[in-house]
């Protein structure tokens, strides 16, 4: 199944990001789920958040792999989101 991870970054937390991204990347190679990622962007092209595409068994998965991110093991996310989503086109 796909899940849609929506994540929003804390106020003024880029240097977290920054400093988490490496772990982040090497999470998402290791794990073998990320069908797409990538940084959500304000209107001045700043970084305040990930969207990332998984595809898990279930929902728990979802919720393991979350959990686990780098990311939110740093503590840069204000909330997350894990919505099922289809996938239409591309």
């Amino acid at each position: 199944m796909l899940i849609a991870l929506i994540a929003r970054d804390k106020p003024d937390a880029l240097e977290t990001r920054k400093a988490n991204r490496a772990d982040h990347l090497a999470y998402i190679d290791a794990t073998g789920v990320v069908a797409q990622a990538g940084p959500l962007l304000d209107a001045a092209g700043q970084m305040i958040g990930s969207l990332v595409i998984l595809d898990v068994a279930d929902m728990a998965g979802a919720e393991s792999w979350a959990a686990n991110d780098p990311y939110a093991k740093a503590g840069l996310f204000a909330n997350v989101e894990l919505i099922e989503w289809k996938k239409v086109i591309g």
